[in-house]
């Protein structure tokens, strides 16, 4: 008798959680029609379910997506960098303290004694109503230079997929790898690791409306922001030998909303903003505005702020980075959330002279082009990229000049400038990747930086 399995998966949720209600209960509802017709069924998520743009979130430091997962009851999840970097260490070792469902994460280690946290599995084996034992694994995005900084080890897929698989060897008889890798990478696990059967994809966004099948892997995927449910249906026969699979996606948009819905989305917005409003920050003696195509008083603070940071005499930022005006008076966590949702850390780049004057240049040739770009992702949570400013630094179109100071810079000379890592990431101005010295402020996002500043000089 064949020995049927259906599971369904979701991954980048980033706290869209106006999809939750209507992906709680297609979920629920299709779990219990699968197991009434006798089915196996199992349902995961791949990573990235929290985003700190969500004030709950934000307020919660995820438990309350953790809770909310809950409802799901999943039989496997693993993290994005949403969880992994998005969290200091101590916070994602309490992110999973009171969830139902096992957190499957394969790479990420302890730095210092290089061991397994103690929320997460290596492996998971699930046996079917068959009797087909399935492994599961889950491996997340390795940022070799970034999750130590945080306190974390990451192994490459390249060496941790291997290992696992010689673990878990002769204990199974499929394999399932939950891959917060991006689309590339599961490509290239399902050319080299025929023995992984089927990889559930995320991280680059990627949707498989009916899957890839490239040699014996099935790769799946349902895109991003809870906009698709993706389901996968194997068949293995009464040798537990996979006789078919196939791969879907259901549109969310399309599910029928029940009267409650747009309540408990909007209560959920309202939390946040609530908890958040409770914790004051500073006091301003008169409100600052923000603009996103030139100097406003808020980037001049920002700019100032990310300076003591990261003691430097000089800063750049993107006034996009600023999304909202900021009142007079008593200001609240909320209000800084609202005008920096990202998450995105100040970074401190030493350069040579020439060096220097070569990223100036860079950001001069790029400042029209990004005034009003859009950027998303990296961080980013804004709409535009915005104005380019600076502080301690000064361009003379005419002759090319950069002053560092109000004094020509030397070539020969070294130079210290704060700004944000996300500048590493974007294409726009290579000279940072290919020859700063970055430091990156992992533990604080850029409205941590700003609230100590604006706490410090405002002081209620």
């Amino acid at each position: 008798m064949a020995d049927k399995v259906k599971i369904l998966h979701i991954n980048d949720l980033h706290s869209h959680l106006n999809k939750w209600p209507k992906i709680r209960r297609f979920i629920g509802q299709k779990k219990a029609q699968f197991q009434r017709e006798g089915n196996s069924v199992f349902t995961f998520d791949i990573g990235d379910a929290m985003d700190r743009v969500h004030p709950l979130t934000e307020a919660t430091d995820g438990q309350k997506n953790v809770e909310l997962m809950n409802e799901i009851g999943f039989d496997g999840v693993t993290i994005g960098n949403n969880e992994g970097l998005g969290n200091t260490m101590d916070q994602l070792n309490h992110l999973y303290d009171y969830a139902n469902f096992d957190v499957i994460l394969g790479n990420l280690l302890t730095l210092n004694d290089r061991k397994q946290p103690s929320w997460a599995k290596d492996g998971k084996i699930v046996k079917t109503k068959g009797g087909t034992r399935i492994l599961i694994l889950g491996l997340t995005a390795p940022y070799m230079d970034t999750y130590p900084k945080l306190g974390w080890r990451t192994i490459s897929v390249e060496k941790m997929l291997p290992y696992l698989l010689k673990k878990f060897e002769g204990q199974a008889d499929y394999v399932i790898l939950l891959s917060h890798l991006g689309l590339n990478v599961d490509q290239a696990i399902a050319k080299q690791f025929p023995q992984v059967g089927l990889i559930i994809g995320a991280h680059t966004h990627h949707l498989l409306v009916h899957g890839q099948q490239i040699g014996n892997s099935l790769l799946a995927a349902a895109g991003k922001y809870g906009e698709y449910v993706g389901q996968v249906d194997l068949v293995f026969d009464d040798n537990h030998k996979l006789i078919s699979n196939k791969a879907t996606v259901t549109p969310v948009e399309g599910l029928v909303a029940a009267p409650a819905d747009k309540g408990e989305v909007a209560h959920y917005s309202a939390l946040g903003e609530q908890i958040l409003s409770e914790q004051s920050v500073a006091k301003l003696p008169s409100a600052m505005e923000t603009s996103w195509t030139g100097y406003s008083r808020v980037i001049g603070e920002g700019l100032l702020a990310i300076q003591e940071f990261t003691h430097t005499n000089a800063a750049i930022l993107n006034s996009g980075l600023f999304l909202t005006n900021l009142p007079a008076g008593v200001v609240n966590r909320n209000d800084i959330h609202k005008l920096l949702p990202h998450s995105i850390h100040a970074m401190k780049v030493t350069l040579s002279g020439y060096d220097l004057w070569r990223l100036i240049r860079e950001m001069e040739k790029n400042r029209n082009y990004l005034l009003r770009f859009p950027i998303k992702g990296m961080g980013f949570r804004g709409k535009v990229f915005g104005a380019i400013d600076y502080s301690g630094i000064s361009y003379e179109e005419d002759s090319k000049a950069v002053l560092y100071r109000n004094s020509p810079i030397s070539p020969m000379e070294t130079y210290e400038v704060g700004m944000v890592d996300n500048y590493s990431f974007i294409p726009y101005f290579p000279t940072i990747e290919i020859v700063g010295k970055n430091e990156i402020f992992s533990n604080f996002v850029l409205r941590d930086v700003f609230s100590q500043y604006l706490a410090e000089h405002y002081p209620i």
